[in-house]
């Protein structure tokens, strides 16, 4: 016989206690808590978890299976998840709506399925059959050993992984999981409680079956996943998909990976064909050809990878009492602070001058490694002179104008000479700016 008692759940943080109270004793939250009706688990359930073997295993005797990680095909997918995907991992994709990712799971899926040799579960909670099944056709995904379901019932979910399991099923994705819930709770789907017993469901479900599922999250205004914080806890990876959706650029980073690096940073492009891994995204943020006055290169780490980006500046004379500074994927301030070193250390006034700098490609700047690029590229601007086709620059400006050592500089440096460029200035070469400004424009 089924038991049934409430709780009262805190909506922010998931504290639960048998009575409700204005205020979370946890969180310090008001008017969080509600009710929701518990129940214990269907005999069905129990039956399961009782055939589950669960004795203890010695370390040294475990033996891994052939496929320790299975590749997804799309390489910067890879590069983020450390290799690939390993069975049984849980992965939580979360992004603003519009910005690819059912498109790219949906790559995914085509690619795990492997030409109808094996199937694969795309669980839809959002969106009908029929307008997956359009996205597939304009992104070219043949469909063969996809299996859509439409549910949004968590239980008829896992019931039908097990069905699949022999199949084999390479793998399972959950869009999303704001939209699933299970009768055992009476919370409406997307409830804290209903998030936090969906997502144990399908942990569990994967542990046992050794079948990686993917789960999509809803983000919030404030930019965190919709949901409990234990959501992030429980997965074993969490993947952030971002970008500005009036370009084609999407950048996706791991905030946690039980089987790899959260360093690792991959780079796609939006295309008519779906989701584009850019293996050279310096292509992507180099757009010049030939040497301007204001133009530079800079190489910037995106997690532990070297990206070489393009600094534009133009410096114009000015009509306004006030002279305006305009940055385009820099900050401001970081702006007018090399701007008044470059004229206290260097002579180059610019106080009666309009400065405009805009990072090329679209990218955003937030470490001081383009320093030295954006002083050099505001003296070019201003001496009208082309500083050398292909020069990138690399340091940190001090406050008393010397150029300092920066992280993973050697990296950097060795990174660039791959791509073809050898002309590079930074702390090795030269000491302080004023002698950069010699050496390349005067």
């Amino acid at each position: 016989m089924v038991k049934a008692h409430s709780q009262y759940v805190c909506q922010q943080c998931g504290y639960s206690q048998v009575g409700w109270s204005g205020k979370c004793p946890n969180c310090g939250e008001w008017n969080t808590l509600v009710e929701t009706v518990v129940s214990t688990e269907s005999q069905k359930s129990k039956r399961k978890s009782q055939n589950h073997n669960s004795k203890p295993k010695n370390l040294n005797e475990i033996k891994l299976g052939k496929d320790i990680r299975i590749s997804t095909k799309i390489t910067e997918l890879d590069r983020v998840l450390g290799g690939g995907i390993v069975p049984g991992q849980v992965v939580l994709l979360a992004g603003e709506p519009g910005i690819g990712k059912s498109t790219i799971l949906l790559q995914v899926a085509q690619n795990l399925s492997s030409l109808g040799k094996n199937q694969f579960l795309y669980v839809s909670g959002e969106e009908s059959a029929s307008q997956i099944k359009i996205r597939a056709d304009r992104l070219k995904i043949k469909g063969l050993s996809i299996q859509l379901l439409e549910s949004t019932d968590v239980d008829s979910i896992v019931d039908t992984i097990y069905t699949l399991q022999g199949t084999p099923l390479k793998g399972v994705v959950v869009d999303s999981i704001q939209t699933m819930q299970t009768t055992d709770l009476s919370g409406m789907a997307g409830s804290v409680g209903q998030v936090r017993e969906c997502a144990y469901r399908f942990v569990r479900v994967a542990k046992s079956t050794g079948i990686p599922v993917i789960i999509v999250g809803h983000v919030t205004k404030q930019g965190s996943v919709a949901g409990p914080n234990v959501l992030m806890h429980i997965v074993d990876t969490v993947l952030w998909f971002e970008g500005q959706k009036d370009l084609t650029v999407r950048i996706l980073h791991s905030r946690k990976n039980r089987f790899g690096s959260t360093d690792e940073v991959g780079i796609f492009e939006m295309g008519e064909r779906g989701i584009v891994p850019l293996d050279n995204p310096e292509k992507l943020f180099i757009t010049g050809t030939k040497a301007i006055p204001g133009s530079i290169l800079a190489s910037v780490l995106h997690g532990t990878r070297p990206i070489l980006i393009e600094v534009q500046t133009l410096v114009t004379p000015t009509k306004m009492a006030y002279p305006r500074r305009v940055a385009q994927g820099f900050d401001s301030k970081k702006l007018e602070l090399l701007i008044a070193i470059l004229y206290k250390r260097c002579g180059v006034a610019l106080y009666d001058k309009d400065v405009f700098l805009n990072i090329a490609g679209g990218f955003t700047v937030r470490e001081p490694s383009v320093d030295l690029a954006v002083v050099l590229s505001l003296a070019s601007s201003y001496f009208d002179k082309p500083l050398a086709k292909g020069l990138v620059a690399i340091g940190e400006v001090g406050l008393s104008g010397e150029i300092r050592e920066v992280i993973g500089e050697a990296r950097r440096i060795k990174e660039t000479k791959r791509m073809g460029y050898k002309n590079i200035v930074s702390s090795k070469e030269v000491k302080y700016l004023s002698q950069a400004i010699k050496r390349y424009l005067r």
